[in-house]
C-alpha cells in the first residue's frame, strides 16, 4: 500500500507591471518558490511507516479471524449436537474475536450482516448468523432448527478469513475504525440492544474496546511524535474505561448486562464519551 501525496502546484505566475523593479520581481519569485516548498512539505504524509503499521493491523485481524474460525467450529458442533449449555457457554467468548475486528469485516460486503445482523436489521428471510442462533438458544432453549444457520455461520467466518488475507488495509480504515468500534459500543452495547436474548453485551463491549485499543497501540508512537498530549489523553481514557469494565468481570467473562444498574451504564457512557472525543482527532493529527 502506498500513500498518495498530492503535489502542490503554483497555480499562476505573478505578473508585475508598471513601476516594479527587477529586484522586486526577483524577491517576489523567491517568496513564491518558498511558499510552494512550504506547502509541499505540509502536504507530505505525517507518518512515513504506514505500510508497516497497516501490515501489523492486517496480521492482527488475521490472527483474530483464525481464532474466530476455530472457536466458531466448536460452537457450531455444540449446536449441531444439540448441546444447548455448551453452545451457550461458547457463544459470547467466540463473538469477541469478531467484535475486535468489526471495522475490517464491515468493509467486506455482506459478510457483516450475514455474521452479525440482529433481528429486524435485515429481512426475515435473510436473517442468519450469531444472533439468529442466539435467539434459538436463549428464547427456545433449544438448537432445533438452528443447525443450518450454524453451518452457514462457519462458512461465513471462513470466507471472512480468506478475504482478509487479500484486503488492502488503508490508513483511513485504522483511524476511522477505532472510532467506529466505540460508536458500536455507544449505539448498541451500552444500551443492551446488541445481545437482546443472551444479555452478554459486556463481552461485545470489552472486545470493541480492545479492538480500538489495538489500533491506538499501533499508532501510539507516531501519534506521540505529532501530539504527545493527545496521545497521553487517549491512553489515560482507555485505562479508565478498562478499569471500569473490570468491575463487571465474572471468572473469564462478564456478568449479565441485566445486572447493571442505571448508574453503571451512565458511568460507562461517560467514560466512552471521554475516550471517543480525543480518539476522533487521530486521523487529522496523523494525516490519514
Amino acid at each position: 500500500m502506498k500513500i498518495k501525496v498530492a503535489a502542490v502546484v503554483l497555480a499562476s505566475a505573478v505578473v508585475f507591471a508598471g513601476c516594479g523593479s527587477n529586484n522586486n520581481n526577483a524577491d517576489n519569485a523567491k517568496e513564491a518558490a518558498a511558499n510552494t516548498t512550504t506547502n509541499t512539505e505540509q502536504s507530505a504524509p505525517k507518518v512515513e511507516n504506514w505500510d508497516e503499521i497497516t501490515g501489523q493491523y492486517r496480521q492482527y485481524a488475521l490472527d483474530q479471524t483464525d481464532k474466530l474460525v476455530a472457536e466458531t467450529d466448536k460452537f457450531v458442533q455444540a449446536v449441531k449436537s444439540g448441546d444447548v449449555e455448551t453452545a451457550k457457554s461458547l457463544y459470547a467468548p467466540t463473538r469477541m474475536y469478531y467484535e475486535r475486528i468489526e471495522p475490517i469485516a464491515e468493509a467486506l460486503g455482506d459478510l457483516d450482516p450475514n455474521i452479525d445482523a440482529r433481528e429486524n436489521d435485515v429481512e426475515e428471510k435473510d436473517w442468519r448468523g450469531f444472533h439468529r442462533i442466539e435467539q434459538a438458544l436463549w428464547v427456545n432453549n433449544a438448537t432445533a432448527g438452528a443447525e443450518d444457520y450454524a453451518s452457514r455461520l462457519l462458512d461465513d467466518t471462513k470466507t471472512l478469513r480468506a478475504l482478509i488475507e487479500t484486503v488492502d488495509v488503508e490508513p483511513s480504515l485504522l483511524v476511522t475504525g477505532a472510532v467506529e468500534l466505540l460508536n458500536e459500543v455507544s449505539s448498541s452495547k451500552v444500551t443492551g440492544e446488541e445481545e437482546r436474548y443472551s444479555h452478554t453485551d459486556l463481552y461485545d463491549f470489552a472486545a470493541n474496546v480492545e479492538g480500538a485499543k489495538k489500533i491506538y497501540e499501533l499508532l501510539k508512537a507516531e501519534l506521540n511524535k505529532q501530539d504527545a498530549e493527545l496521545e497521553a489523553q487517549i491512553g489515560t481514557s482507555f485505562d479508565n474505561l478498562e478499569q471500569a469494565l473490570a468491575a463487571y468481570k465474572s471468572g473469564d467473562g462478564y456478568v449479565s448486562y441485566t445486572d447493571l444498574k442505571e448508574e453503571d451504564t451512565k458511568k460507562l457512557s461517560q467514560l466512552l464519551d471521554a475516550l471517543a472525543e480525543p480518539l476522533s482527532q487521530m486521523g487529522t493529527i496523523l494525516g490519514a
